[in-house]
């Protein structure tokens, strides 16, 4: 089938590093590695059938096969998991969720050139994310992200966004992960009206669009402390392109770290948020995503998998439509911003 469908050889992928506290990535064919208790989880919450899992998958690679024919894409069970997950194994749309997928890489083409971890070092250097060590109660991996280690002098935003999106590939692979989804904790300590500045709302739309329509994972909350008063503008900016439900599952904690132990317990946080679990580290993670190097070699430094393809507008994402109503709101908010600071 892989002959038949130009379908990438991903080949046998490096070991992760031992002892680093993330799970591995799955196995080349699929073996089902959830608990009976994630099994349960995913029947509840994802309408997700064990009996019927394989049919599921077997079904989008058909519609795939038979509507993207030159649609180059990996077809294999536990890759076409995950966008079935992600869309409560509705076929209809996890379809699309695929196309999107691959769609934002022509949309972006600075965000998915060249895309390996060897050139985001810089970023995780400075500190801007990580991923915590343990996962909360639910099981969910926590993103944490710090835009105030971010100067625009330092280097262009879009290698934070490049940054983001190789290590959501990377959290995504796990199929606790898949059901589990994850949680963003993002602290704006240090960030000022520079970095506030640098996100305009064609910047925001791409962003957002990727991460809400284009990637098959769940953001179960997004968790914001420390925000300055300029934040009011930053979210002013990002809001209109949020689904009401992904906009209900912001908290803005400020600096009450109490009201962030509500929501992620102190177990599982750095002593840098009144957690029991240590100091900050920033090396693991970094050691898990320079460690893949040739596993995104593989998925991201190919030929265009929609080359050839003609996909309608309605599929493509509307990144090319800032437009001058974009320009004219921008300009409103960017006096929100200087008014705020």
């Amino acid at each position: 089938m892989a002959e038949e469908n130009d379908l990438l050889d991903v080949g046998p992928l490096e070991e992760q590093a031992a002892g680093n506290g993330f799970p591995a990535p799955p196995p080349p064919i699929y073996i089902c590695t959830l608990t009976p208790e994630l099994v349960a989880k995913a029947r509840e919450e994802l309408q997700e059938k064990p009996e019927w899992r394989l049919r599921d998958v077997q079904a989008l690679r058909d519609m795939v096969l038979k509507e993207q024919p030159n649609l180059r894409t990996r077809l294999d069970d536990a890759f076409l998991l995950r966008f079935l997950r992600a869309r409560k194994f509705d076929y209809d749309r996890a379809l699309q969720l695929l196309l999107n997928y691959h769609t934002s890489r022509r949309a972006w083409p600075e965000v998915f050139h060249d895309l390996r971890p060897s050139t985001i070092k810089h970023v995780l250097d400075l500190g801007f994310l990580t991923v915590l060590p343990q996962p909360d109660p639910q099981g969910r991996y926590i993103l944490c992200l710090r835009p105030g280690k971010w100067k625009p002098n330092d280097y262009p935003f879009v290698d934070n966004i490049r940054a983001i999106y190789l290590t959501l590939e990377k959290l995504i692979q796990p199929e606790e992960t898949q059901v589990n989804g994850i949680v963003i904790l993002a602290d704006y300590s240090g960030v000022g009206l520079s970095q506030a500045s640098s996100l305009g709302p064609f910047l925001a739309k791409k962003v957002v669009g990727i991460l809400q329509d284009g990637f098959p994972i769940r953001i179960k909350a997004v968790n914001i402390i420390n925000e300055p008063r300029i934040f009011k503008g930053i979210f002013a900016i990002i809001k209109p392109f949020l689904k009401e439900k992904m906009a209900e599952r912001f908290v803005l904690h400020g600096s009450d770290l109490r009201s962030l132990h509500r929501t992620i317990p102190r177990s599982v946080l750095p002593e840098e948020y009144g957690g029991a679990a240590g100091r900050l580290d920033m090396s693991a993670w970094s050691r898990t995503l320079l460690d893949s190097e040739v596993e995104f070699v593989v998925e991201f430094c190919q030929p265009d998998p929609l080359e050839g393809l003609v996909l309608p507008d309605s599929m493509l994402f509307e990144v090319e439509q800032a437009g001058a109503q974009n320009e004219d709101s921008y300009r409103g908010l960017r006096s929100q911003l200087y008014y705020c600071y």
